[in-house]
């Protein structure tokens, strides 16, 4: 499987013959490089403007906004989506927020897109352990770094990919990633580049900090 980070919390995964793109931005709008990348699926957290630029993937996609529930999705995946919030009060100041969890490659992943607070227990028991946890570690708009802490406690994944940060032309404030760095409970931090090619085999056995360049 490959893995791209296209700054912000965009990301795509492919197998080869699946590729799933989640929360693009149009770039332009946030002072940043846009993505470019073509894809079957386009999986959008919540409907704010950094998160739900379809419209700049290529290809002939699905495009899934706050599917919750199990969704079958090109390729026989299934993706399944959680309701959470984008805020720490049930959604009246950001709205709703999507998590999603899938699998490629025998590789579980979840992406929690602009989480604003600690998902409910029934929530967190469907992705705890996951291989990787994509999770906003900006703060600003999204949980606070001590609330991050916790919540990867609870889950529990094997590696952590922070994103949703302040990045050198960001056209809004958010956190630095240093912040959470400093106190993220892991092992090992590694800085990885921009792309990665992983099978399930490359997995570490201890908790990893795995940190994309775009």
């Amino acid at each position: 499987m490959r893995i791209r980070w296209h700054g912000h919390a965009c990301f795509e995964f492919s197998n080869g013959e699946t590729t799933i793109v989640v929360d693009p931005h149009d770039g332009r709008s946030l002072g940043i490089r846009p993505p470019v990348a073509s894809a079957n699926t386009v999986l959008m957290t919540h409907d704010h403007y950094d998160h739900n630029a379809s419209r700049v993937i290529k290809g002939n996609h699905k495009d899934l906004k706050f599917a919750y529930g199990d969704n079958i999705v090109h390729g026989n995946i299934k993706v399944t989506g959680y309701q959470s919030w984008h805020d720490n009060t049930e959604g009246s100041e950001r709205g709703p927020n999507t998590i999603y969890r899938f699998e490629m490659e025998g590789i579980s992943i979840c992406h929690c897109g602009d989480l604003g607070c600690i998902p409910t227990d029934d929530v967190l028991q469907e992705i705890k352990g996951v291989d990787f946890f994509f999770v906003p570690v900006g703060e600003v708009y999204t949980m606070e770094v001590p609330e991050i802490k916790t919540l990867i406690e609870l889950v529990n994944p094997r590696i952590i990919v922070p994103m949703h940060y302040m990045v050198g032309g960001l056209s809004f404030r958010l956190s630095p990633l240093d912040k959470f760095l400093d106190i993220i409970p892991v092992n090992a931090t590694d800085f990885i580049g921009n792309e990665l090619d992983i099978s399930k085999s490359d997995l570490p056995d201890d908790k990893e900090c795995w940190v994309f360049d775009c």
